[in-house]
């Protein structure tokens, strides 16, 4: 009798249970699907961090992605992980992806519980969540170097701080360990991926708000005095999360790091600052909008589910609206929608201010993604109180559009879901194996390729075939030294004897290559795989170097 008590009592928790193990389940299905259909390209910028791993089991110990500043390598680490318990296989980066999305999920319901005083706002954005839009799709279920740690970590930051300001309350005293570990996070975070900023500093500008709250009674000098203990133990938790940035900022200089969180890596834009301004603000709402709200692809401009896409516009404008009115007087838990505002706002302006709004791809609105399902599901509930049960369709409408939008991404393989927003990048891997079974064949071990095409091969053969992504794969022909990732190759291939080229997509690079050959009087054969075009035999070694190839500066 008592146990059958204790379910009775506990059926609501149950209940929320229940259904979050379902939505978390759904979330594992899609992504297993998405495996199983192998139309999630396995691109160069997920063949560096996969190699990264491989490094790490083999003793290396990198601090940031190979070639940058701005990206930790705590995602190569949990890959590393993976393949010592299962293999180095592809398949592992997408379950670790997987797993980091799942705490994901978890972490948003606990934010609607949290922070807006609801487990049904949790729940359903838990659910939004779990058949999300294409972007998030695709965003986590591949490795770019730390977009799931990010994310996690952001509502982890969140989650804590939240908990903190509940008891930021005055004449009572909060835990230094408590504060230490906020800080902690905020500068793991910064070392992980300059993303989580979107995060902390939101929530750190509404918890020094609870702080001057709290020490409202206290005399001027007090109050400074008790913000100043406080902002040190965060401070000091966020040197000690920080440590690996610290650590390459003591060796080679800050000025680096600075430039690359700003986003010197894409800072490739010229004209007045207004102007570029306005562009930024024009991609936010053009193209980083319409993304974000899974109306398109983030790799091309084509509208996914036509039919419904009226629908769910006026869905999100609706989310939108609700946002913007729900900071009238009254409404309850106005802090945590306060923080979740604000990481929106902070996002916006980080676009339209940094270089990072030159890219009109959509990724960088991710983060997007855990605000809006919230706010959205707040909203449902708000009209499902005020206008009956039937609104609740609301729910499975936007869910069946977003699978609706994975479904039309998925059956136009190649490219599929896919990070290369520029054809030109969007190589077909599938005749990997054959490639490798002719190199194999004519003796060919090492050469010359570009940057798409040079990391997978590497990965994919354990390091045994070695191209240096030495060509340029623009049309136009431009080229940065910062494809050449890793420079223990370098020395190997520039000390082989013999040597092959394999380009892609790119008759101009061919044009030249083929001139160059011939005006040096070097006789070779070619050999087409795919995508691939393959430069074998020649009978002298040319170096791309030799030909003005491969030379531009960072």
């Amino acid at each position: 009798m008592i146990a059958l008590q204790k379910i009775i009592l506990s059926k609501p928790r149950l209940s929320y249970a229940l259904h979050l193990i379902a939505a978390l389940l759904s979330a594992a299905l899609l992504k297993l699907w998405l495996v199983l259909q192998d139309v999630l390209p396995f691109n160069s910028d997920e063949a560096v961090v996969a190699l990264m791993a491989r490094h790490i089991l083999q003793g290396d110990r990198p601090i940031f992605f190979y070639g940058q500043a701005y990206m930790g390598s705590l995602d190569a680490w949990l890959i590393a992980g993976g393949f010592w318990l299962f293999g180095e296989h592809v398949w592992v980066i997408r379950l670790v992806q997987g797993l980091l999305y799942l705490g994901v999920i978890l972490t948003t319901a606990k934010i609607g519980e949290i922070g807006l005083g609801s487990r049904r706002v949790g729940i359903i954005a838990a659910w939004f969540l779990a058949i999300p839009n294409v972007i998030v799709t695709l965003y986590t279920s591949v490795s770019l170097g730390g977009y799931g740690e990010a994310l996690l970590l952001g509502n982890l930051i969140v989650i804590w701080g939240l908990k903190i300001s509940t008891d930021l309350k005055p004449g009572r005293r909060i835990s230094a360990w408590r504060l230490g570990l906020w800080g902690f996070m905020a500068g793991l975070g910064l070392w992980i991926f300059g993303f989580t900023l979107v995060f902390s500093i939101p929530m750190g500008i509404f918890l020094f708000i609870r702080v001057w709250q709290q020490g409202g009674g206290l005399r001027k000098y007090q109050r400074w005095l008790h913000i100043g203990r406080i902002l040190a133990v965060i401070g000091l938790g966020g040197l000690i999360g920080a440590a690996p940035w610290w650590w390459f900022a003591l060796q080679n200089g800050f000025e680096q790091l600075l430039r690359e969180l700003a986003g010197s890596a894409v800072a490739v834009e010229h004209g007045p600052w207004i102007w570029v301004v306005f562009s930024h603000f024009s991609n936010l709402i053009l193209f980083g909008g319409t993304a974000a709200f899974g109306l398109r692809p983030s790799w091309e401009i084509r509208w996914l589910g036509l039919q419904l896409l009226p629908a769910i516009l006026a869905f999100w404008v609706g989310v939108l609206v609700f946002i913007s009115r729900r900071f009238r007087s009254g409404q309850k838990h106005r802090f945590g929608a306060g923080v979740l505002a604000g990481i929106m706002l902070t996002l916006a302006f980080g676009f339209i201010f940094t270089s990072f709004g030159v890219d009109p791809s959509g990724r960088y609105f991710v983060p997007l993604a855990i605000p809006l399902a919230l706010f959205a599901a707040e909203m449902v509930i708000s009209l499902v109180n005020q206008y009956g049960r039937w609104l609740w369709a609301l729910v499975a409408l936007v869910i069946v559009y977003q699978f609706w939008g994975i479904w039309q991404s998925v059956e136009r393989f190649p490219p599929g879901l896919t990070t290369q927003f520029n054809p030109i990048t969007q190589v077909d891997h599938r005749a990997l194996d054959d490639l490798v079974e002719f190199l194999e064949e004519k003796d060919h071990y090492f050469g010359y390729t570009n940057y798409w095409v040079s990391y997978p091969l590497a990965f994919q053969t354990a390091e045994e075939f070695i191209f240096l992504p030495r060509l340029p794969y623009h049309n136009d022909l431009r080229y940065t030294s910062r494809d050449d990732r890793y420079e223990p190759y370098a020395e190997i291939v520039e000390n082989a004897d013999k040597i092959a080229y394999i380009t892609t997509h790119n008759p101009t690079l061919d044009g030249i290559l083929e001139a160059e050959f011939q005006m040096r009087d070097i006789s070779w054969e070619l050999h087409q795989i795919g995508d691939y075009r393959i430069y074998y035999d020649f009978s002298g070694v040319i170096r791309p170097e030799d030909m003005g190839l491969g030379l531009a500066a960072p």
